[in-house]
């Protein structure tokens, strides 16, 4: 087990890229730059390791990285109502990023500040713990925010994010990551073909602006049921309203059933790599890159879509205007924690 870290330098900027290796190859690369991971380094059935996360080719897109690639994301991840949200009786009016709406937590948000990194080496582990303290009224939000985020790597090749955050006010703080997998190897597939299981029985209804409409749909019948498992492309070619809503594919907050078993597993039969992805969240929004163009340079070639799969365990925005969703809601004095391991293996 090692970290290995090198100083990136690009335009203004000069950053530092953190590499976790196991003993058995398998790296996680990540920058303090908005804890994103820029890499991972996977085997597929014959052992050959290639990437399978969205990255760009020149670090320099980093600054600015409008797809959120790798990125964590808070205080609040995904899309608030109306830009603004009421709590105790105050309203709080927040950037409208996304029309007219707010998305991911605005700018400054965890994606592209500069974390404090302290990297620790373990017997049976490695792993960096990020720090980053968000003002009171940062973006609009209330509180101070001291947020600690632990990325950990271990000898069955399961990587770990957990995050813990205090406020000393009342606020709203939900965090996730950003990384669009991709099991093919090196983008040598689109996610098309990717098989997905996800443990949902119930999934958030979106209006044309992708805003939660605050009514949850039963999967029966319909292509989000990915209960026991079927094809990404089910949803990207189907005329279903909610699909078509999200530029033909998926962009939705899938209610956890909390059974005995995985949350989500992800397999690509020409590769044979599997991801087993186990959350002590509520949900998981699945993104299937419906919006992304051509005009992003990636490590492995030009940007297109559907090419990478976000999977961002966290509960629900939609909370803040709708009864009945899991809160975002953190009280004075008490700890945000949340824990989600991306476990990979082989089918």
């Amino acid at each position: 087990m090692q970290i290995k870290t090198e100083d990136i330098a690009v335009a203004d900027h000069n950053w530092k890229q953190y590499t976790l290796i196991n003993d058995h190859n398998f790296e996680v690369s990540c920058l303090n730059l908005g804890g994103i991971i820029t890499r991972i380094m996977a085997p597929d059935r014959n052992n050959k390791f290639e990437n399978v996360v969205l990255g760009f080719k020149d670090y320099a897109d980093y600054a600015k990285n409008p797809t959120f690639f790798g990125a964590l994301i808070g205080r609040v991840a995904g899309r608030i109502d109306g830009a603004s949200f009421e709590l105790d009786g105050n309203t709080y009016t927040l950037p409208a990023n996304d029309g007219e709406n707010h998305l991911h937590g605005g700018d400054p948000g965890f994606h592209n500040v500069i974390w404090d990194v302290t990297p620790f080496e373990e017997p049976n582990q490695v792993g960096i713990v990020l720090t980053y303290t968000t003002p009171d009224g940062e973006n609009g939000y209330p509180g101070t925010v001291d947020m600690k985020v632990t990325y950990t790597l271990d000898n069955n090749n399961a990587f770990t994010i957990t995050y813990e955050g205090t406020s000393d006010q009342t606020t709203a703080l939900t965090a996730t990551n950003h990384s669009y997998f991709n099991l093919s190897g090196d983008l040598k597939a689109d996610i098309r073909d990717h098989e997905v299981m996800i443990d949902a029985s119930q999934f958030v209804e979106l209006d044309a602006h992708l805003i939660p409409t605050g009514n949850k749909v039963d999967v029966d019948d319909t292509v989000f049921d990915f209960r026991n498992g079927r094809l990404v492309k089910d949803g990207t070619t189907s005329d279903y309203k909610q699909n078509e809503v999200a530029t033909g594919g998926y962009d939705h907050f899938f209610l956890f059933d909390n059974n005995k078993r995985d949350d989500v597993v992800v397999k690509e039969k020409e590769s044979g790599r599997k991801l087993t992805v186990k959350t002590d969240q509520p949900g998981m929004v699945m993104f299937t890159s419906n919006t992304m163009d051509d005009k992003l340079q990636l490590l492995e070639g030009p940007s297109r879509r559907y090419l990478g799969l976000c999977l961002e365990t966290q509960s629900s925005p939609a909370s803040l205007h709708h009864e009945g969703f899991p809160s975002v809601v953190l009280e004075k004095g008490d700890t945000y924690k949340a824990k989600t391991t991306f476990e990979f293996g082989l089918i």
